[in-house]
This record gives structure tokens, sequence and C-alpha cells, in this order.
């Protein structure tokens, strides 16, 4: 299955020179929250919009392939949302990402 993630700039440039990637969502790392949030294709505009509107630092958008993840994955339902939101359960080994193309708000909706 592929998943989507929205990254800044910086911290993917930072997650590949270390090999694997930690930020679970803006300002905030997989240590303290537990899994780093993730979306289905269709999910990807919504969060950006409630998430990332705001944000002036260029953005990518992270392709990961679940079946290449060392760390533990899942579907979660999310209260109020039609569709389960995926969350990886670890650091994220930057391998299991085959794209990381700059996102541009226009192109997910």
């Amino acid at each position: 299955m592929r998943i989507f993630h929205l990254a800044t700039d910086d911290a993917w440039t930072s997650a590949v020179a270390a090999g694997t990637y930690t930020v679970s969502t803006l300002g905030l790392d997989v240590s303290e929250v537990g899994f780093i949030h993730c979306s289905q294709a269709e999910q990807v505009a919504g969060v950006h919009e409630r998430f990332y509107r705001d944000v002036a630092e260029p953005l990518r958008l992270l392709t990961i392939d679940t079946d290449l993840l060392t760390s533990p994955w899942q579907l979660d339902p999310v209260e109020g949302e039609a569709l389960p939101f995926p969350h990886i359960y670890g650091p994220l080994n930057v391998d299991a990402v085959v794209s990381a193309e700059p996102f541009r708000a226009s192109a997910a909706t």
C-alpha cells in the first residue's frame, strides 16, 4: 500500500542525511506522540488544509511504500473521519519513501 506524509523540506533533508525520519507532525517527534501521522491519498488535501495551510516553509509530499517499512504501521479509525488514517509506530526508514516531491496545495485538491 502507498501512504503519504507531508514533511517540511528541512526535516526531509535532515532525515535523508540521518537515514530515518522521526517527525510525527509539525513540531512533534515520534518519541513524543508514539507514531508518525500519515494519510491515504484522499486525505492529503484535508490534512494540508487543517494543519499545514499556514506553513511558509516549502513542503514535500512523501509517498511511502508500506511493504518497505521497518517500523509497524496500521490504519486507525479517527473520530469524525470516514476513512481510517495510517500511522507508523516508530521511525520511518527513508528507503521506504519512494517519492519526496515538492508539495503544491493546488495539486492535492
